[in-house]
């Protein structure tokens, strides 16, 4: 098999007649003449010249949408607009055969339905070929980020015999026979007979375990799956995501902030840095999906213009009564037209969180000190009693995007939280224990990227950023 150059580096050379071999898939065939070919190493197709005369009819109509081939030919300059470079054909070898009449993909558009159902086939549309190279790009940039500022990549377990949320949706990992199980003499299932001698579950965060890395290396960062068995169908829930998950020994809430919004604007300006054909190509289609749109349905700015909305903004800083006080004192809020109740000691909700962001202020807000009753047990509580040093990142658009705080180091206030709360002292002891034995301040957050995935790429859906998802009913391929 002669050496193959791959396009990427074929659309660099300098053209001189040299003869190249190039594989890839087709992603059009003019004229019976032009090939747009593409090899998955750039977003850009290679333009190869085909003279039908060399080939029967019966070889060209096996030249179809998707199939694959091996092309040998000059490299030439382009006398086409579009390209710099195309390949004269000298010989073509099908490597392998699509049957069109077959086929699920059809190179028309399609809906976001319909290829979500074909997932072993949509990273071959233009759409998805954007998203997930885009999805490895900001992957990349988070190990980078962390490991240029110093922390260490520490894996938590995926399996887990505690929940950090404290939200009890989490799916269970056993080893006992589904139908007969093992019971006590309660009639409950007796899970001391389990692998692991007592009931675990997939993991929701890796957080808890982080703090124990943190409190020792001092600045540590988890990047791995989690997992929440919440029966929601909705655009922006998945069963099974990733979370990175930055844990700071001596950093408080406000070194917190500033950690968040670096990581985030890094995040953003690699991928505007290295992937600007997909991100151009992905601001397009929104445009012209939302050509028929009601102006109330369309995003508030472009893709392009929302990026650039966040990194080249200081992000405004809030406390959560601020926030509330704002909002009672909107236009929206006066008029009747938020859908969801602002007062004081509920959470926020995403249209309140985009009015803060998009109109008030212009920019990306992180709203701190939330009431202490709906936040987490692990977090902080400020002198006032009633508040934590929680924070969320808001972006606009989507809303919420990052949520942390700063740790509850402090025993006996954690210890009561915990009573408090309901969170079984026994099976955290541990975690108390942190505190107990060379305890620090320290503090941290999470951010879902699949959530980020979908802010930087536009994608409507959170299904459609990552390969194969999970969600109800949904574990296919």
């Amino acid at each position: 098999m002669s050496k193959r150059i791959e396009i990427k580096k074929i659309l660099t050379t300098e053209p001189k007649g040299q003869t190249v071999t190039v594989m890839g898939w087709i992603r059009a065939f003019r004229s019976k003449r032009f090939i747009a070919l593409n090899d998955g190493t750039t977003f850009n197709n290679l333009q190869v010249v085909v003279d039908f005369e060399e080939y029967d009819d019966d070889f060209l109509k096996k030249l179809s949408f998707h199939a694959c081939i091996k092309v040998t030919g000059a490299l030439v300059e382009s006398q086409g607009a579009g390209q710099r470079v195309e390949v004269l054909a000298r010989d073509i070898e099908l490597l392998g055969e699509n049957n069109l009449e077959e086929y699920p993909l059809q190179p028309k558009r399609q809906t976001m339905e319909f290829l979500r159902s074909h997932a072993n086939y949509r990273m071959r549309t233009n759409t998805f070929n954007a998203v997930f190279k885009i999805r490895h790009g900001l992957a990349f940039a988070v190990h980078k980020f962390y490991n240029d500022n110093g922390f260490y990549y520490m894996n938590t377990p995926i399996i887990t015999g505690n929940d950090a949320e404290g939200a009890g949706e989490m799916f269970r990992v056993t080893t006992l026979d589904a139908k007969n199980p093992p019971l006590t003499e309660e009639g409950e299932v007796d899970f001391t007979q389990d692998f692991f001698g007592k009931s675990t579950n997939l993991t929701v965060s890796g957080q808890l375990q982080g703090e124990i890395g943190a409190l020792a290396l001092g600045k540590i960062y988890t990047f791995g799956p989690t997992f929440r068995a919440e029966n929601s169908n909705t655009t922006r829930h998945l069963s099974e995501f990733w979370m990175i998950e930055p844990e700071v020994a001596f950093m408080d809430l406000e070194g917190n902030m500033d950690l968040a919004e670096s990581f985030i604007k890094y995040l953003i300006n690699h991928a505007m840095n290295h992937y600007p054909e997909e991100l151009a190509f992905l601001d397009k289609r929104i445009q012209d999906a939302e050509k028929n749109m009601k102006k109330e349905e369309r995003r508030p700015m472009g893709l392009l213009d929302t990026l650039r909305f966040v990194v080249d903004n200081d992000f405004e800083r809030i406390t959560y009564t601020e926030a509330v006080r704002l909002l009672q004192n909107s236009k929206p809020y006066k008029k009747g037209r938020f859908e969801f109740p602002v007062e004081w000691g509920t959470d926020l909700q995403a249209e309140h969180e985009r009015w803060l962001v998009e109109k008030k202020f212009g920019k990306p807000v992180i709203v701190t000190d939330y009431p202490k009753d709906f936040k987490a047990f692990y977090m902080r509580l400020n002198d006032d009693g009633k508040t934590v040093a929680a924070m969320d990142v808001l972006f606009p658009y989507i809303g919420e995007v990052i949520g942390g705080a700063q740790r509850e180091d402090r025993f006996d206030v954690l210890k009561n939280r915990m009573n408090e709360m309901g969170v079984d002292e026994e099976e955290l002891g541990w975690y108390l224990d942190l505190r107990k034995f060379g305890g620090a301040p320290h503090a941290g957050f999470g951010l879902g990227f699949e959530r980020m995935v979908q802010f930087v790429t536009g994608m409507t859906n959170i299904r459609d950023v990552i390969p194969f998802p999970r969600a109800p009913r949904l574990a296919d391929f």
